[in-house]
């Protein structure tokens, strides 16, 4: 990375940073897309048992993962303040807490995965497909972590592009592994929606093992010297990482738990509606890829200026990536609304799942404007290390606002189970309406610091 001065410059340092996220982020929500497109070509429980598993699976990992993401803002301030040796030392540290918390989601999941499903009003064969997959995907918890420290660290210095490649490696590969494992070919068990998991922790042991040998002999990633001594545990690091990244990782928890929470509602009403939210859900997932790309970007870029004490460029990239991302929000609602019914087709071939997938995703066709807008106002915030008051906003927004009033929308009117997608979308708003007021009061701060800084100087 490096200065800019003009906006035509930023828009170009802008989309060659996000463009190679947004490739990297849809082949990770690939691994999922073809996790509940492949088990649903095996058997309508298959899909149900593969989306109520993914539900769970999704907050839990996301939001705790969320913690390593402290990573991006902390490594690029420091590349952007010339601190070499900080920067490698944080990721060391980043490696030592994504082992801890890997173990400690193992162990949650152990615990909680049987009371949990027991929970809920499910068929069997849905709940036996729903654990064993959960089980499976456990297995990849550690390799993914460190993966995802590993990233962190390769896009703060704005090498996109690499995660880019290693990810797009993993798209084939479980694609394959799903192949054999969900349909039985060449020998191997036929696991159904459970190989599906299985497929995915095994890709995900490959990914680690691909970036750990990018960065140690890779340029400029080698001049960190991330693996040539192991430094000890260092609990002041631990608690900078965690104070930032316990908040966004909570913030996302609190984000994605709902979409999760509102799956298992969902499984008070029929299989064919249980199958049918998740198809829209897992669509509408994909178009959040490019404002959440967008957000990630910017994290870094504005965690670049801010490091280098270049405000006024730090505000710049935040207002472009709004932009970009709304911009995008419009042609996306668009695809969405017009192609529905060819988009739910791909998905499955039921008549009664097909119908209500198209209801569906009208509505998930109004998520995009207020996701454009909340997704990169939350990664500029991350770049300027704002994150308490951001995950204090996200909570109310979907749990205060979003949460009840889908309940009662979806139980005490005749809309049913799209009520639940009305109190999302309020939610989202409500999100978007809050953060930007923040991110401005954040900005405001920060241009005062700056001047209070040249005057002092002066």
């Amino acid at each position: 990375m490096h200065e800019t001065t003009t906006m035509r410059a930023k828009w170009t340092v802008m989309l060659k940073i996000v463009f190679p996220i947004l490739i990297t982020q849809i082949a990770l929500y690939l691994m999922s897309f073809f996790d509940v497109l492949m088990s649903s070509k095996y058997s309508t429980a298959d899909l149900a048992g593969v989306s109520i598993g993914s539900s769970i699976w999704l907050p839990v990992y996301t939001g705790l993962s969320g913690i390593l993401l402290s990573i991006t803002p902390i490594v690029a301030q420091f590349v952007g303040a010339k601190r070499q040796k900080e920067a490698t030392f944080s990721v060391q540290q980043g490696f030592y807490v994504a082992i801890v918390l890997a173990i400690i989601i193992f162990g949650l999941l152990m615990a909680g995965i049987n009371p949990l499903l027991n929970a809920m009003t499910l068929e069997p064969e849905v709940q036996r497909i729903a654990h064993d997959y959960l089980i499976a995907m456990s297995f990849g918890l550690i390799p993914l972590f460190v993966y995802s420290v590993l990233r962190c660290f390769i896009d703060a210095l704005g090498k996109t592009r690499i995660s880019m490649f290693i990810t797009l490696l993993a798209t084939p590969v479980n694609i394959f592994f799903n192949y054999l494992l969900i349909f039985g070919k060449f020998g191997f068990p036929e696991l159904g929606g459970v190989g599906s998991g299985v497929a995915s922790a095994i890709t995900y042991w490959i990914i680690c093992a691909v970036a750990i040998v990018i960065t140690m002999k890779g340029q400029p990633f080698k001049n960190f010297k991330l693996y040539a001594s192991w430094p000890k545990i260092h609990f002041a690091k631990w608690l900078e990482i965690c104070k930032i990244g316990v908040p966004i990782g909570l913030s996302i928890f609190a984000e994605t738990s709902i979409f999760s929470v509102v799956a298992i509602m969902m499984s008070n009403y029929s299989t064919a509606v249980i199958g049918a939210h998740q198809i829209a859900m897992n669509f509408a997932s994909l178009t959040y890829m490019m404002p959440l790309s967008i957000a990630m970007g910017a994290t870094i870029l504005v965690g670049f200026e801010v490091g280098a004490k270049r405000f006024k460029d730090a505000r710049i990239y935040s207002y472009i990536s709004v932009v970009t991302a709304v911009i995008f929000s419009f042609i996306s609602a668009t695809i969405l609304i017009f192609f529905r019914e060819q988009i739910a087709g791909v998905y499955s071939t039921d008549p009664q799942v097909l119908s209500l997938a198209t209801q569906f995703l009208i509505y998930a066709a109004f998520f995009q404007l207020s996701d454009a807008i909340q997704a990169p106002v939350q990664g500029a915030l991350r770049g300027y290390k704002d994150v308490t008051i951001t995950f204090i906003m996200a909570m109310i927004s979907y749990w205060v606002i979003g949460l009840p009033l889908g309940y009662v929308i979806a139980n005490y009117t005749d809309l049913g189970p799209f009520g639940y997608w009305i109190g999302l979308i309020s939610g989202l708003t409500a999100g978007a309406i809050t953060l930007s007021f923040r991110l401005i009061i954040v900005q405001r701060k920060a241009k005062k610091e700056s001047q209070e800084t040249s005057s002092i100087a002066l």
